[in-house]
């Protein structure tokens, strides 16, 4: 990162040649990154990557310790798709007939909008639809495909509920509730 990338994304931190978890080769890169994201405040992003066998870990951690909470979301517009998400690692994510994004090992945090989220569903639907043989399974995966994209396109609501029990999570917009956990 240049002076410039981080005066304006924030300072970011980078570790390589770390010994692996899971390769044992010295290829991890490690990354720390500061950010400051508006009506939330300051959240740092970390990140392991390995070079050699692919490993991949992300997850981010607010500044302030923040209480346990639910975010409520709905989708009714294009414009909504904009809505920032903080999501971490510790936190399950729902959209409610589509699916939902575990908390757990395998879990990572990231910042995205909703059009962000939404997508990683879709891909991970045409994923799954791919391997699937049985067709019932199909169809339903097809059928879930053409929500997401009705919703992407403003054409269909859709609600997104956001749970963390570190509360280093949030949806960022005036429509967002935010209840207690």
């Amino acid at each position: 990162m240049t002076e410039k990338d981080n005066a304006e994304y924030g300072r970011c931190d980078v570790l390589s040649g770390q010994e692996c978890p899971f390769c044992r080769k010295k290829t991890l890169t490690l990354a720390e990154k500061e950010m400051e994201i508006p009506f939330f405040g300051k959240v740092f992003l970390f990140s392991m990557t390995c070079d050699s066998c692919k490993y991949r870990k992300a997850d981010l951690e607010a500044e302030k310790p923040s209480e346990p909470c639910k975010w409520t979301f709905e989708v009714a517009t294009k414009e909504d798709l904009n809505a920032r998400i903080v999501k971490s690692a510790d936190a399950l994510l729902k959209i409610p007939h589509v699916g939902s994004i575990e908390p757990g090992p395998d879990a990572e945090g990231y910042v995205t909008n909703v059009e962000g989220i939404l997508t990683r569903f879709k891909q991970q639907i045409e994923s799954l639809k791919e391997s699937e043989e049985d067709e019932g399974a199909k169809k339903k995966a097809k059928n879930m495909l053409k929500k997401i994209q009705r919703v992407l396109w403003g054409q269909e609501p859709v609600k997104i509920i956001l749970e963390d029990k570190t509360g280093n999570s949030a949806i960022i917009s005036d429509k967002a509730q935010k209840t207690k956990l």
